[in-house]
């Protein structure tokens, strides 16, 4: 009597997709019980995905680069490609011989789309195919309010969910893999060649002094910021000019870190934290969750107005202003610190991204759609969910949103967060003389104090763009058309 062949004794593909990781790595885990493991990542060439953007690029390399060496230590060395994962992986299929492909999910309703498919697929083909969570805590198709929608409020959203996150802790790294042993006709492409790093001009030397890509960064960022940052976190988190936040985002955009493994941290690791600094951490990783619920459900949620009244808001096309928001040169110090933050490092504190956003979109009544766009490309954190309902969220148009007459004064913001003017000074050099008194307001300081700080308004430091009473009452009567148009 013949024995069939056990689908675990031949290879697996495990193909890396937004999780750019050993440890804690569900899809690793399963193809480790296979006769060999073959590592793949596919840069996707086709289909309408949203292409990364230049400080994702310069992360992706840098983290692919710690992957591959992570791998080959291992035992398993990463295949790289580029194409449609939906011809590349049953190719690989073929000349690797493998029996099964595992994969972690991924959130955004295109790739959800395109997976089924190629998971059908593949399984049409007698092949095991199966896909894993670990890039969030919760399914966001499957979590349902009462009355069976998804949550569009976020404190509901939070309550249901955060009584299940400590459901699962998270997989050790596994210790080797198990290499194939013919690796004949495996062809892998150079990353050098994919030309992610920016080369003329190299603008990525304020990101490569900030960050340092890969799972072990992210391992350091965590545990450094739980013994160093964690305590305080609840009141020092809107300052801007102390380093008082986790800095973990870029590290969960390219899925370097899990949750999962933060909450775990959190929960056993000592330090002095009080309860509520651990609390509100929680609930920051929480709107993360939210927002990709959100997309989940919203496959829109980058282009389309959540509340659709402001299809009908009368956006300005104003390219002068834009360009001036984006160099950091709005002559609103809070506002160009931000902007010029993050222009260096790829990164801007979260109250700053705030104010930021409320200024292009009701001081400039731009499109929140432009600032996105514009945050996309140069945010090294930047993912198709926070980004998006973020903007929303600002603008007023999204799920939860602060009420679209929140407008927020660029120089009370400025003196109530950052006071004594670090964080500006640390940005705006021009202004690093400016007493305190004047930081946030230098048209406002006398003559005699703008000579002894080496200020001269319109040369040195530019004037406001815009008068901020008249903007804001400018964005209240756009918003006053909507409200009587509805």
């Amino acid at each position: 009597m013949e024995h069939e062949t056990s689908p675990f004794q031949a290879p697996a593909l495990i193909w890396f997709r937004n999780d750019l990781r050993i440890a804690d790595n569900e899809a690793l885990v399963a193809a480790c019980q296979h006769s060999a493991v073959v590592p793949v990542y596919i840069r996707q060439t086709r289909g309408k995905t949203r292409a990364l953007g230049g400080a994702r690029n310069w992360w992706l390399h840098k983290s692919l680069s710690s992957l591959s060496s992570d791998l080959e230590r291992l035992g398993a060395p990463l295949i790289l490609l580029r194409g449609d994962p939906s011809d590349l992986i049953p190719e690989l299929v073929k000349t690797t011989g493998a029996s099964a492909v595992y994969w972690n999910r991924r959130y955004d309703p295109e790739h959800l789309e395109a997976d089924s498919a190629l998971k059908a697929g593949l399984q049409a083909e007698g092949l095991i195919a199966e896909s894993f969570a670990g890039q969030l805590l919760h399914e966001p198709t499957k979590l349902r309010t009462g009355s069976g929608t998804y949550y569009k409020v976020y404190s509901p959203f939070w309550r249901a969910l955060e009584p299940d996150v400590e459901n699962r802790p998270p997989l050790d790294a596994p210790e080797q893999l198990k290499p194939l042993g013919d690796a004949t006709g495996l062809a892998t492409e150079s990353l050098d060649s994919w030309e992610l790093l920016p080369t003329k001009p190299d603008w990525s030397g304020g990101l490569a002094d900030t960050w340092t890509p890969g799972e072990a960064g992210a391992r350091e960022r965590l545990a450094d910021f739980i013994e160093d940052r964690m305590q305080g976190y609840s009141e020092r988190r809107d300052i801007p000019g102390v380093d008082a936040t986790s800095g973990l985002s870029p590290h969960l955009a390219n899925g370097e870190i899990t949750p999962a493994q933060i909450f775990e941290a959190l929960r056993t690791t000592e330090n002095d934290a009080a309860p509520d600094d651990r609390s509100k951490f929680r609930k920051e990783v929480g709107w993360r969750e939210f927002a990709w619920h959100l997309l989940a459900n919203e496959p829109a949620l980058a282009e389309k107005n959540h509340n659709p009244k402001f299809d009908a808001f009368p956006w300005r096309n104003d390219t002068k202003a834009l360009i001036a928001w984006q160099k950091g040169l709005t002559g609103y110090p809070i506002v160009d610190a931000g902007m010029r933050q993050l222009w260096q490092t790829g990164w801007m504190h979260n109250r700053v991204r705030m104010v930021v956003a409320s200024f292009l979109t009701k001081h400039l009544l731009i499109d929140w759609r432009t600032g996105e766009d514009w945050f996309w490309d140069t945010l090294v954190d930047a993912d198709p969910a926070s980004n998006a309902a973020s903007w929303q969220w600002v603008a007023g148009s999204g799920a939860d949103a602060a009420p679209y007459f929140r407008i927020f004064n660029p120089v009370l913001q400025g003196e109530k967060f950052d006071p004594d003017g670090d964080y500006v000074r640390s940005f705006v050099p021009e202004l690093a003389e400016m007493p305190k008194k004047f930081i946030h307001k230098p048209w406002a300081a006398p003559e005699k104090v703008l000579d002894a700080a080496g200020v001269r308004l319109g040369d040195t430091y530019p004037h406001p763009i815009v008068d901020h009473q008249l903007a804001r009452d400018r964005a209240l009567a756009a918003y006053q058309e909507i409200k009587e148009a509805a």
